[in-house]
């Protein structure tokens, strides 16, 4: 968020600093352990309208926000695919009634389309027979989340914005609109730390996820792939060069610890299931990392004191929804007002 609202602000003229309490690579921050799937009707059955508006809103805007990169992001819109066991139809059901009950409250949501037969294997060849029915979401779509970090890095460079790693600040340490002397003090001061701004936003709350990276060169699949689970739907997203982020675990928890022997084997096991080939693979990486979650786990700007915007709460839909909340964050910019906020839902608190 903090680095797609320097962006904008940049190519607007303004001098931006940005401060990062960590490095470039984003380590330390929920956006670098991120799948990045944008998928507003599979995420409808666990979140309200509204973001799901913003799903649909970013899925239009992320590739006008790539095309002004120069490096290369890995883009997809190829769909999802949902996958279940015999054993989970009953769950597959519930779940599928819940997507097609916000279909009916979103009407502009893409109809789903059941695959059997030959038109499961035309639409996922890789899966050879190892499922008899599928669900298939047209029109959802993922990003490599670590590509457009680095590619947003190299154009805020570009651009001449000041960038300030391994350094740690809190609003406190700015006197934004300050003009006496050589104060050195920013006009404005956006605030988009996560769970850095806990000391400044009390209500945020870390929701704990762990994600297993896999190089599989056996492994081809068309698009992301989720699969009903007792426990959890566990999805498997392609990104290029048969490199596979898997993940599902979300856990009411601030703990930063390395994943649980469980949660590991569930998700390997899941991937396992859907293709043979994930036998072979390599795992890259095993990592965890928490999402800044609000007490109604939406989205929030505040305008607590002027010169003051804090954004956050993006849970875990960071990807899916940062483009509409840029978009209200500029309206607020230019006219201290965002029909866009109303539209998507977004509460806008003011001091």
């Amino acid at each position: 968020m903090g680095r797609l609202l320097s962006l904008a602000l940049a190519q607007r003229g303004h001098a931006i600093d940005l401060y990062d309490a960590h490095g470039p690579q984003g380590d330390g921050a929920a956006a670098r352990v991120a799948a990045a799937m944008l998928a507003p009707l599979a995420e409808s059955a666990i979140t309200e309208p509204g973001v799901v508006r913003m799903g649909q809103h970013g899925l239009r805007r992320w590739p006008e926000l790539i095309a002004q990169l120069e490096q290369h992001v890995f883009l997809q819109q190829n769909g999802t695919l949902i996958l279940w066991h015999r054993q989970d139809q009953g769950d597959a059901a519930r779940f599928f009634g819940l997507l097609e009950k916000n279909r009916r409250i979103n009407p502009s949501l893409p109809a789903m389309q059941e695959k059997t037969g030959a038109a499961l294997h035309d639409c996922e060849p890789a899966l050879q027979g190892r499922f008899n029915q599928a669900v298939y979401l047209p029109g959802e779509g993922q990003l490599d989340n670590r590509q457009l970090l680095t590619a947003l890095l190299d154009k805020l460079s570009a651009l001449g914005v000041r960038l300030h790693w391994e350094s740690p600040r809190e609003v406190s340490d700015f006197r934004p609109g300050e003009t006496h002397g050589d104060s050195g003090q920013p006009d404005f001061v956006f605030d988009c730390r996560g769970l850095g701004a806990r000391t400044q936003w009390k209500q945020l709350r870390g929701i704990r996820g762990e994600v297993v990276r896999i190089h599989a060169p056996e492994v081809t699949l068309q698009r992301p792939t989720r699969l009903i689970h007792p426990r959890y739907p566990i999805y498997i997203a392609p990104k290029e060069d048969h490199l596979f982020v898997i993940g599902a675990t979300e856990i009411e928890s601030d703990d930063m610890s390395p994943a649980s022997v469980r949660s590991t084997l569930e998700l390997l096991s899941a991937a396992y299931t859907v293709h043979s080939g994930f036998a072979e693979g390599r795992i890259v990486e095993i990592a965890t990392q928490c999402r800044p979650t609000l007490p109604d786990n939406l989205p929030a700007v505040r305008l607590l004191t002027p010169r003051v915007m804090e954004v956050n709460g993006l849970y875990r839909h960071g990807f899916m929804i940062s483009p509409a909340m840029l978009d209200v964050v500029l309206e607020l910019v230019d006219h201290n007002d965002s029909p866009l906020a109303r539209e998507f839902d977004v509460v806008v608190h003011r001091g």
